[in-house]
């Protein structure tokens, strides 16, 4: 059901309007036949952005505008996703989440179904996937040329920046995931995962090993908010070729290897007295055209409310993510070990269980996501 006005332009609220926040409001001021509210506590946050940009109206609480609007975006701290978005979705309001979608596997569970009852566009803010360069990567490795993906690894790193809410594997692995899934067109079976808490009560360095079992595919994740340089690359090793994925390299984001290694003559194993054969080839780079992802995400999302279609990520796709990093927390509950997926393991974040936390209720946003 929709709220929209007989302009049939699309309004929009931004909850939240901090650093990621403020690109949502750029970007969406920005798209013929969307008009922009913001929503936001902190009048600063608001009044900073109102002069740049055509603003429909700016207000404190979601609650002053919620029957004025056609959808919202929700870019506030991860553990108030699940309230502000039932509440949106009970008012008949399209959604866009930040991600992580939600912090445990029931409340995602819940939204999806609440959006589905309701006939609204739920959608999950996983940018990546709009990513021309994660496009060229997903080429790559479907190539015949490449034969089958055996292992994936990546790291992102940097130097903070620290989340009020969620630790560091919450805060940054759900990019990767949400990359791997994409690529590889599957969703982690088991994981497993350990965390450092180096500076504080949560862990700011942590390591995530993923089997996609219906692929026979391993993957592994290292992240940190304490990295002296910035990292954000992930290399994919196939039967016949590699392919390393560089976002800080803007040139050469995409550089494909025709190097491997194979066993001589069929056999099996991998003992010490197995021969193998080295092959070094070229390494090349494909060009991509590369176009600001959360342009093409916001835009799809606008074209998916027009379309009444599913949007390009669905809430589905978060919370296959949100699953892997719900068995992430409980493996390290386990000191690492092995912990399934599905079925899912929900409520672990016992933080979010009451749908609010840092005095943040669900009408209305005091903190801004950062990134």
């Amino acid at each position: 059901m929709s709220n929209m006005d007989n302009s049939n332009n699309i309004r929009v609220g931004i909850v939240g309007c901090g650093y990621w926040g403020s690109k949502h409001v750029r970007v969406l001021s920005s798209l013929p036949g969307v008009e922009v509210t913001l929503i936001d506590r902190d009048e600063g946050k608001r009044k900073a952005l109102e002069p740049s940009f055509p603003i429909r109206a700016s207000v404190p609480e979601l609650t002053d505008v919620i029957d004025d609007l056609d959808a919202l975006v929700i870019a506030t701290p991860p553990t108030t996703h699940y309230p502000i978005a039932k509440q949106a979705l009970e008012a008949g309001l399209h959604c866009m989440v930040e991600k992580p979608f939600t912090t445990t596997v029931a409340h995602g569970q819940e939204l999806v179904d609440l959006a589905a009852a309701k006939d609204l566009r739920l959608m999950v803010g996983h940018t990546f996937e709009f990513n021309a360069a994660v496009w060229s990567l997903k080429q790559v490795i479907e190539d015949p040329s490449f034969g089958a993906v055996r292992y994936i690894n990546s790291a992102r790193l940097n130097l903070g920046l620290y989340q009020p809410d969620v630790d560091v594997l919450w805060d940054l692995a759900p990019h990767d995931i949400s990359i791997m899934n994409y690529v590889l067109g599957a969703s982690p079976t088991h994981v497993s995962a350990w965390g450092l808490k180096l500076m504080g009560e949560r862990p700011d360095v942590a390591y995530l090993n993923m089997r996609y079992d219906q692929i026979d595919v391993s993957a592994s994740i290292h992240v940190s908010w304490l990295d002296p340089m910035k990292v954000r690359r992930t290399t994919i090793v196939g039967e016949d070729a590699m392919v390393v994925y560089d976002d800080m390299n803007v040139e050469e984001r995409i550089r494909v290897y025709d190097k491997g290694v194979k066993k001589e003559g069929g056999m099996s194993g991998n003992g010490p007295g197995i021969p193998l054969s080295y092959r070094h080839g070229d390494i090349h780079s494909p060009f991509v055209d590369f176009k600001e992802p959360l342009g093409l995400e916001l835009g799809g999302f606008v074209d998916a409310i027009r379309t009444g279609e599913a949007p390009p990520v669905t809430g589905e796709s978060g919370l296959d993510v949100v699953s892997v990093l719900c068995a992430a927390e409980e493996s390290q509950r386990q000191n690492g070990q092995w912990v399934p997926t599905k079925p899912a393991v929900i409520d672990l974040n016992e933080h979010s269980t009451n749908g609010s936390s840092n005095g943040v209720s669900s009408n209305g946003a005091s903190l801004q996501r950062s990134a």
